[in-house]
């Protein structure tokens, strides 16, 4: 009975994400109503104690980087910085090479730290006008950007500033460039393999006589790429939050603070001492101070054409990073109130039938990321629960712990794209398509990209490379 009432409440919560209805509202719903069936008592304690607690420190540790770079991504939209990169990228490319120039440009501005969400706006106008000239069904443009914003520069390529690569650090005590060679092969491999499906897909639709279509609702008014931003100057914010990211993460950081840092003040005539371990939290000061320095360069280059948009456009990226952060932070909160339920130790047993550590976590980590459709959300429900239990088994299989970052991270990003994620309605939502005519695309990226992790795991097996 324990473990339905703990299933129950996560395929309540997966409803209610699917209906569209708010994460915010019915995690701590569906928490506390599984609390309510095993001890009507605890629901108090367990909601203030529990609750509270876990989605206060997911806000505490992560709402800055949510927040920073919700503002660099409206930048980067708002100096037209976004419609440069995209501009340049398909000359480079060229008008026949549609799909790729699109993958290649979600690619660039996801792995240059905007938001996923920015890319689908920013990208679709280019993605409409070149698939409409080349005459490919319209319907594969999800599936195009989903290849190029949702995959491997979200989570797999090191060093990606996207808060799936960054949530792990903290649970492991790595950094966002954990796993760098397999992270780097998983994320080519993605690419690779997902461009061979989308190009099969585009020879079919063609062979069948099939073009862009008629009658689409939501099509984009022709781009104007005359009087854009030098793409060079567009493109460097994106680099410098790289290269930035790279120097506070493995120069400043770890010989300015080392492992501790205390800061002593007279506080009423009393000595106070703070001290902060770094170890846990340093990958999440580089990002932030990354993203900083990203947003001052936008600013520099481009303060007269943002300046006039400047408080309207931030109230809506920070209104975003508001809502984003505590979706999240609600599912945190929600799994760490399951994982305390007798039921969740049911869960806990059958994944422990899993012998192999790394494997389990994969299968953790996607499951949950799929039931409540957020990689984010279900690696922070999977990392709350079991990451002590999987620090445990790595220790004693001698498997590096930057192997349980990447394998997490990647695993995030496989089945959190099932048809209730809210990447996946935004993105059709934006291109004016619909779950019939394109998700079956997305899904497929989807599968392709959930299939490397489990190939990674296996190069790490037979090579032993990190």
């Amino acid at each position: 009975m324990s473990f339905i009432v703990a299933l129950g409440a996560l395929l309540f919560l997966m409803f209610v994400a699917y209906r569209g209805m708010s994460v915010i509202l019915f995690a701590p719903i569906a928490a506390l109503g599984a609390v309510l069936l095993t001890d009507p008592g605890a629901v108090p304690a367990m909601f203030t104690g529990k609750f509270m607690v876990a989605m206060v420190s997911f806000v505490q540790n992560y709402f800055p980087v949510f927040l920073l770079g919700a503002v660099f991504g409206k930048l980067i939209e708002l100096s037209g910085f976004a419609k440069s990169i995209v501009a340049a990228t398909v000359k480079i490319l060229g008008a026949g090479q549609a799909m790729l120039a699109i993958v290649a440009v979600g690619c660039i501005l996801t792995y240059g730290g905007v938001s996923l969400f920015v890319v689908v706006f920013a990208v679709y106008p280019f993605a409409a006008e070149m698939f409409r000239a080349s005459n490919i069904p319209k319907r594969l443009i999800p599936g195009t950007i989903a290849l190029g914003a949702f995959t491997a520069t979200m989570d797999s390529f090191p060093g990606t500033p996207q808060i799936q690569n960054i949530l792990p650090t903290s649970f492991f005590g790595t950094n966002a460039y954990a796993a760098p060679i397999l992270g780097t092969i998983g994320g080519i491999l993605i690419l690779a393999i997902g461009m061979v499906y989308l190009e099969w897909r585009r020879r079919s639709a063609a062979a069948a006589g099939e073009g862009y279509g008629e009658g689409h609702i939501n099509e984009p008014e022709v781009v104007d790429a005359t009087h854009l931003p030098n793409p060079w100057i567009a493109i460097s914010p994106l680099i410098i939050v790289g290269v930035v990211n790279w120097i506070f993460t493995n120069k400043l950081i770890p010989v300015f603070y080392q492992d501790g840092y205390s800061v002593a003040w007279i506080t009423q005539g009393q000595p106070g001492v703070t001290v902060a371990k770094i170890s846990s939290i340093s990958a999440i000061w580089a990002l932030e101070g990354a993203l900083l320095v990203g947003i001052l360069v936008v600013l520099v280059f481009s303060f007269q054409t943002i300046f006039a948009k400047f408080a309207e456009g931030t109230k809506s990226a920070i209104a975003g990073a508001l809502l984003a952060s505590m979706n999240t932070a609600s599912e945190y909160g929600f799994g760490a109130v399951v994982a305390a339920l007798p039921g969740f130790v049911v869960v806990r047993d059958g994944l422990a039938a899993i012998p192999d550590p790394l494997i389990r976590e994969a299968v953790t980590v996607t499951s949950l990321a799929g039931i409540t459709g957020s990689a984010s959300g279900g690696m922070g429900i999977a990392l709350a629960a079991m990451a002590t239990n999987f620090k445990e088994m790595a220790t004693a299989a001698h498997i590096p712990f930057e192997m349980l970052h990447r394998v997490a991270s990647m695993a995030s990003g496989g089945m959190d794209t099932l048809p209730h994620n809210g990447a996946v309605i935004t993105l059709l939502m934006v291109t004016g398509l619909t779950h019939k005519t394109s998700y079956k695309d997305i899904f497929a990226i989807t599968c392709i990209k959930t299939s490397m992790v489990f190939v990674v795991i296996g190069l790490y097996y037979l090579t032993g490379l990190v």
